[in-house]
C-alpha cells in the first residue's frame, strides 16, 4: 500500500521536488523521469516535480523557480540519495537555502535521503531474482552489495551495516560490500573474497539509483571477476517510489500537524 497523505477537503498540499544526482550519461535523466512518472501517478494532486544538482536540467534553481511562478509556495524536497552524505549534508541545504532567500515566502523543507530503507533491499533481492539468480540454495550463494562510493565515513559504514543486515535476514552465505570510488574494497575484489570464503555462487547487487559512470564501472568489475550474476540499478523500481512517498508524506504530515494546531 501506498501513504495516502492528501486530504481531497483540505488545502492543497505541498509540491513533491525529487533531487537527483544528475549525469552527463542520458540514461541517468531517462531513469528518474521515469521514476518521476510513477510517483506523479501515485500522488493525484500533488505537484511532482523533478530537479538536478548537476549536468542536467532543470537545475534545482530552476524547477523551484517553475514550481513558484506556478503558484507553489510549499515545497518538499526529496533528495534522490541512497546515503546520506556530501550532497545531503551540504550541496541540497545550501542550494535550497540560496532559492529560499530570493523568494522569502517560499518555504521548502528538506526530507530524509531514501536509504537505507527495507523496500530497498527488498528491490534488490527482486532485481538480482529477476535477473537469473535462482531461488533457494542461499547457504551457497554470496553477494556484492555494490554502491558508488563516498569519501564520507558515515556513508560507508551505512552500507556495511545494510550489508550485515542483509546477511542476517536472507541467510546469503555472506555479504559483503563494495565500492566504485572513493572507498574499498572495489566491486571486483569483494567478488573474489567471496570466491576464497568458499561462495559457490557469487552475485552482485548494485545499490545505485541510476546507470552512469560508477556504475558502468560496478558492472565492469562484476564481469572482470567473473561474478555469475549482476543486477541492474535500482531504476524506478515500484519499491523506490514508495520510499519516495514514504518520505515525503513524513515531512508533509509533520507540517499539516503542526498547522493544524497553530490554527
Amino acid at each position: 500500500m501506498y501513504p495516502a497523505p492528501l486530504d481531497p477537503a483540505g488545502p492543497r498540499p505541498p509540491a513533491l521536488l525529487l533531487v537527483a544526482h544528475g549525469s552527463r550519461d542520458p540514461r541517468h535523466a531517462a531513469t528518474i523521469g521515469a521514476l518521476t512518472t510513477r510517483v506523479r501517478r501515485r500522488l493525484p494532486g500533488v505537484r511532482v516535480a523533478a530537479s538536478y544538482l548537476d549536468f542536467d536540467a532543470p537545475s534545482v534553481h530552476g524547477a523551484l523557480g517553475r514550481l513558484y511562478a506556478a503558484g507553489t509556495r510549499e515545497v518538499v524536497a526529496v533528495p534522490l540519495l541512497l546515503t546520506r552524505a556530501f550532497h545531503a549534508k551540504t550541496d541540497i541545504p545550501g542550494v535550497l537555502a540560496e532559492v529560499t532567500s530570493a523568494l522569502p515566502d517560499l518555504t521548502v523543507q528538506q526530507a530524509d535521503v531514501l536509504g537505507p530503507h527495507p523496500l530497498l533491499t527488498a528491490a534488490l533481492e527482486r532485481r538480482l531474482r529477476a535477473a537469473g539468480l535462482p531461488p533457494g540454495d542461499a547457504h551457497s550463494t554470496g553477494v556484492v552489495l555494490a554502491s558508488a562510493g563516498s569519501s564520507d565515513p558515515e556513508a560507508s559504514a551505512v552500507i556495511a551495516e545494510i550489508a550485515r543486515e542483509w546477511r542476517r535476514t536472507t541467510g546469503w552465505c555472506a555479504v559483503r560490500p563494495a565500492f566504485a570510488s572513493a572507498a574499498r574494497p572495489r566491486t571486483a575484489d569483494a567478488v573474489r573474497d567471496l570466491r576464497a570464503a568458499g561462495a559457490r555462487r557469487v552475485a552482485v547487487a548494485p545499490y545505485v539509483l541510476a546507470p552512469g559512470r560508477l556504475p558502468d564501472r560496478i558492472a565492469a568489475g562484476a564481469h572482470e571477476a567473473g561474478a555469475d550474476v549482476l543486477a541492474p540499478a535500482l531504476g524506478a523500481a515500484p519499491e523506490v517510489a514508495r520510499v519516495v512517498i514514504e518520505r515525503y508524506t513524513a515531512v508533509a504530515g509533520r507540517r499539516r500537524t503542526a498547522q493544524a494546531a497553530a490554527a
